[in-house]
């Protein structure tokens, strides 16, 4: 099958060009000026006029069905990928999680055949570790051949995720032999757990107190901690969901120092605040970990998107509905359970917010969304490029068409939304992954089952820093 996307303006991470775009099978073929006036054929034809040719979005930080609370995140593979796709995204990396007690391999086959044969995109997975000890340390070495080169640790969640700093240490030593890369989960959750405790014990018991417990300089004092231990261990670090500014400043004079400290960042924190966590139990459908932080952090965040001190914006995507599973913690906002619904609404938000909105270029929206995060985790330049041989990843994407975000009309299973009401400009009128169109003009076209799992090569972040 031979598809021509013609009449377009193709905005990639290095620039923008008027060009008509050749598939071929799953991937790209030719780009060029008129190719069909060129004597190019094509089984279909997509007009493009007065749209963006952009790479399909990449999502690196999903929670598909991950147990929390005595709950699970509502999206199945099949419900969270369609509901990706339905917004721009084309590929996902979701977190496999290791049972405390057992081996990382059990945790990464069991999330494999969730994803097997349902997952709509592309996908791929990083491992949560929540033991290191010298049987999952040689398993590390095992995964990362396989594929699976990242591996997530946590300075929050005393007693069920958390990891003291000499195993934090010892994973990361790890890392310098075999290549891969420890993605820090980075707050301060001893001192987080001693503080929420007195407010409930003063009388603290709404969703607001979540928010207020988890102080942004613990976040700060977290997100130095794993960089200056990456540092000792002579190897590169990943910070996710970076919330607060005393954390990017923390990421930022490591940086000026020369270290191979990365960071994400994700929509909630660009576009809400402390605040929502207001207005009683309602405050319970904005709980997520790192919290929503006062408004005046938004802009720092915004700055370091445009300067490259966060290198990229995922969602943590991480659904509960608010009747049902939200509301176990009525009476204990520590019994909320944490994460948010977003992976339906990046892309767009990201275009809105930011290239609309006057804060980044279009090329920058590109390269936050799906350029760098495919650099970032070796999918480069298979995703997250528009040239010949990467996959035909595709949006056709019209700058101009708004759209109302809501619970309503929205693809995620889950019964609300984080961004209710809110009028975005930008939308994808096709999407394309491997050459198959699975959305065309807010209609699921394609199969269900499209995705193929992505074996990924370990990165050499020394050359990104």
């Amino acid at each position: 099958m031979r598809t021509l996307i013609t009449n377009g303006l193709v905005v990639t991470a290095d620039g923008s060009q008027p060009a008509d775009v050749l598939v071929d099978g799953e991937t790209i073929a030719l780009l060029g000026a008129d190719l069909a006036g060129r004597g190019v054929t094509a089984d279909a034809t997509i007009d493009a006029t007065g749209k963006y040719v952009v790479p399909g979005g990449i999502d690196v930080h999903t929670h598909m069905e991950l147990p929390f609370g005595g709950t699970f995140a509502k999206d199945t593979f099949e419900t969270g990928s369609k509901a990706a796709a339905f917004g721009g995204t084309t590929t996902i990396v979701d977190f496999a999680p290791q049972t405390r007690g057992r081996s990382l391999r059990e945790g990464l086959d069991a999330w494999r055949a969730k994803a097997e044969g349902k997952t709509a995109i592309d996908y791929g997975f990083h491992m949560m570790m929540s033991d290191v000890n010298d049987a999952t340390l040689a398993e590390m070495d095992q995964l990362v051949d396989e594929g699976v080169p990242e591996f997530k640790l946590f300075t929050a969640y005393p007693g069920v995720l958390y990891s003291p700093d000499d195993h934090i240490f010892r994973a990361m030593q790890r890392t310098r032999l075999n290549g891969g890369l420890i993605m820090m989960h980075a707050e301060n959750g001893p001192v987080i757990d001693v503080i929420a405790a007195g407010l409930v014990a003063a009388g603290t018991t709404d969703p607001i107190g979540h928010g207020l417990a988890r102080y942004p300089i613990l976040e700060g004092e977290a997100t130095n901690r794993a960089i200056r231990l990456a540092e000792a261990a002579g190897v590169a670090v990943y910070i996710v969901h970076l919330s607060a500014r005393d954390a990017l400043e923390a990421v930022m004079a490591a940086r000026d120092r020369g270290a191979m400290a990365f960071a994400e960042t994700c929509p909630q924190y660009l576009f809400l605040s402390l605040d929502d966590l207001g207005n009683g139990f309602e405050g319970a459908k904005f709980v997520c970990s790192p919290p929503l932080r006062p408004r005046d952090h938004q802009e720092a965040l915004w700055t370091g998107l445009r300067t490259d001190a966060l290198q990229l914006v995922a969602t943590d995507h991480c659904p509960f509905d608010f009747h049902g599973q939200k509301d176990l913690g009525r009476d204990d906002f520590r019994k909320i359970p944490n994460g948010l619904p977003a992976v339906e609404d990046r892309v767009d938000l990201l275009h809105d917010g930011g290239v609309v909105g006057g804060r980044i270029s279009r090329e920058r929206w590109v390269e936050i969304m799906a350029t760098a995060p495919a650099k970032m985790f070796g999918m480069y330049p298979k995703k997250g490029a528009i040239a010949v041989g990467s996959d035909a990843d595709l949006l056709v994407y019209d700058p101009n068409r708004k759209r109302t975000i809501s619970a309503a009309t929205h693809h995620m299973d889950v019964d609300y939304s984080i961004f209710e009401g809110r009028i975005v400009q930008g939308a994808s009128d096709v999407v394309m992954s491997r050459g198959s169109v699975l959305v065309r003009d807010g209609a699921w076209v394609g199969p269900a089952n499209h995705g193929q799992f992505l074996r990924r090569a370990a990165t050499d972040h020394t050359r990104m820093s």
